[in-house]
């Protein structure tokens, strides 16, 4: 079987190819003067089934209409089985109507992303489980949770704890402080709907001398994890160190999170991490093994 990289994954297809012993396959997208996109699968015999790997991240826009080309592409090609690998779902935290008026953004791109049939999605840690509703094809929504557990379990020590930033980690938090067999903590913290800014008002635990990892689906802003940090350290905290399975590379959060009390960031490469983002603070944790276990 091919596996087609789009542009946001080319990194991760090869290494997904290499652990899956597939081919990968050869494809080339140009834009126009005007801005538009053509892509072209270079490689013959494709075969009945093939596989798409492509996050949907910054430009987002530009990467959904790529996914769309390729697999339309490829299905003109007579590949009637395609597998779309998307590790980061764009859109995916507009799950809800908040408004009369406002679009139901993720249900739209569901429905873009299937113009072309596809066999399967596969991606990981959905924000909302909801959203496997607004497909019509099988979703498999991976967790990168067991990546965590193995890095940082010959780091723990006897002062370790697991701190769920907001409301929404609770149960994953929970899980993954049974999996590391350590205490959880849970941060009480508000988001003001107008301005967005963030404030802590208490954790249900002391923890003064502690090291602390804090889960959380994603980072984007940072400005949660960036707070909750600043709220732990002037508790006494020691150690803090985030672990997150999506990195969306949004400009300028790189250096914020530099200057910010947390010690570690462990990401994943369910979107490539761009050069002018690495610093000594973060660490990269691939899902290439996770998903050529599930590709089978």
């Amino acid at each position: 079987m091919y596996i087609f990289g789009g542009s946001a994954s080319k990194v991760l297809a090869k290494k997904i190819a290499t652990h899956s012993k597939d081919k990968l396959g050869d494809v080339e997208v140009t834009v126009f003067a005007n801005g538009e996109m053509r892509v072209w699968v270079k490689t013959k015999n494709v075969g009945h089934s093939a596989i798409i790997v492509q996050s949907l991240s910054i430009p987002v826009n530009g990467h959904i209409v790529e996914f769309c080309l390729l697999a339309d592409a490829l299905y003109r090609l007579g590949v009637h089985e395609i597998t779309a690998v998307v590790p980061w779902l764009g859109y995916s935290k507009q799950d809800k109507v908040f408004r009369k008026g406002e679009s139901l953004s993720i249900k739209v791109i569901a429905n873009l992303m299937q113009t072309t049939p596809l066999s399967r999605l596969l991606t990981f840690d959905l924000h909302n489980l909801a959203i496997l509703g607004f497909f019509d094809i099988p979703v498999v929504n991976l967790s990168a949770r067991p990546l965590f557990v193995k890095h940082f379990k010959p780091t723990l020590s006897p002062k370790t704890i697991v701190v769920a930033p907001d409301a929404g980690a609770i149960k994953n938090s929970t899980e993954f402080a049974g999996e590391l067999d350590v205490p959880v903590a849970y941060i009480d913290k508000h988001r003001d709907r107008t301005t967005g800014a963030v404030t802590v008002h208490g954790i249900s635990r002391p923890v003064d001398g502690t090291d602390i990892i804090i889960l959380d689906d994603m980072i984007v802003t940072g400005a949660t994890l960036m707070e909750t940090a600043k709220y732990l350290k002037h508790r006494g905290a020691g150690s803090i160190a985030v672990a997150a399975t999506h990195y969306l590379s949004v400009p300028g959060v790189a250096a914020s999170l530099e200057k910010s009390d947390i010690d570690a960031i462990v990401i994943t490469d369910t979107i490539a991490l761009p050069d002018e983002d690495r610093t000594e603070k973060f660490q990269v944790l691939s899902v290439a093994p996770v998903l050529a276990g599930e590709l089978g």
